[in-house]
């Protein structure tokens, strides 16, 4: 089986000089790997083959078979890594609660353990019928977040 410790820091060193950076790996039973990048701009194709390839370079099919797929971190996938969250702050997020509330919002600032994230909610002012919209600011922390993901609005 392919040592994932090692696999992950090869992966990491290559990237080191790039602007992307690992989000995921996985290494199943059966030599199934799976590489997941992610980059401050956008990764394509050619960079994902490139990895590829150095990756097969330095860990030899003749030694030991595996599947090896690299690709990007779509719009639509959960934050897994820190780096994720800083080059989405100022854009609009969705975050599941651990409690499993849901909340729209756009990303304003990480702190060390804590995110801050500015809402509007509907309150009720004495004296007016309908609830009016005010701009709220919440400071999160990621412990209390099951999933956070970009926002994709049309």
């Amino acid at each position: 089986m392919i040592d994932k410790i090692k696999l992950k820091d090869y992966v990491e060193s290559v990237l080191a000089d790039t602007d992307c950076f690992l989000t995921d790996l996985k290494v199943s039973d059966d030599n199934n790997i799976v590489v997941e990048i992610d980059s401050a701009g956008a990764v394509d194709i050619d960079f994902c083959t490139a990895l590829t390839r150095r990756i097969e370079e330095e860990f030899s099919r003749d030694e030991e078979d595996y599947e090896l797929e690299v690709g990007s971190a779509g719009l639509t996938s959960p934050f897994k890594v820190r780096a994720q969250w800083d080059k989405n702050v100022g854009d609009e997020i969705g975050v599941l609660t651990t409690e499993g509330k849901k909340l729209h919002g756009v990303l304003r600032e990480l702190l060390d353990d804590a995110f801050i994230l500015e809402t509007e909610q509907k309150v009720k002012r004495e004296g007016i019928k309908r609830p009016a919209l005010e701009r709220l600011e919440m400071e999160i922390p990621f412990s209390d977040v099951r999933r956070a993901v970009y926002d994709l609005k049309f």
